[in-house]
């Protein structure tokens, strides 16, 4: 059996504030440590059925990349939810979600400017 192996590494400040998140993957094709400004984890609890989180993110996070992320990661369960339950209902429903807070950050990222 292949066994892949993900591992993160957060360096904090004095306050416990992520500084630098790097992250290696056995089956990344970019070899190598990739340094990241944030990581969203979420794993199921089947014992609770239930989701656990860690969301993670340096104080070098800008807010526009902050939102940008999350609709992109919105995008993706949409995808993945499409692919693992052929529902496309609701994959359509979050990919909705996703093209509107898409255009209301276009709209603040222009009156930003």
């Amino acid at each position: 059996m292949k066994n892949s192996e993900i591992h993160f590494t957060v360096e904090l400040d004095n306050q416990n504030v992520p500084d630098k998140i790097h992250w290696s993957a056995t089956d990344n094709p970019n070899e190598g440590i990739n340094d990241t400004r944030a990581i969203a984890i979420a794993v199921w609890d089947h014992y609770h059925r239930g989701t656990l989180k860690i969301d993670l993110w340096t104080k070098d996070m800008e807010v526009f990349e902050m939102k940008r992320f999350y609709i992109e990661i919105m995008s993706g369960i949409a995808d993945t939810l499409l692919t693992a339950t052929n529902d496309m209902v609701m994959a359509d429903a979050i990919e909705g979600v996703c093209e509107t807070l898409s255009k209301k950050l276009d709209e603040e990222m222009k009156a930003a400017k």
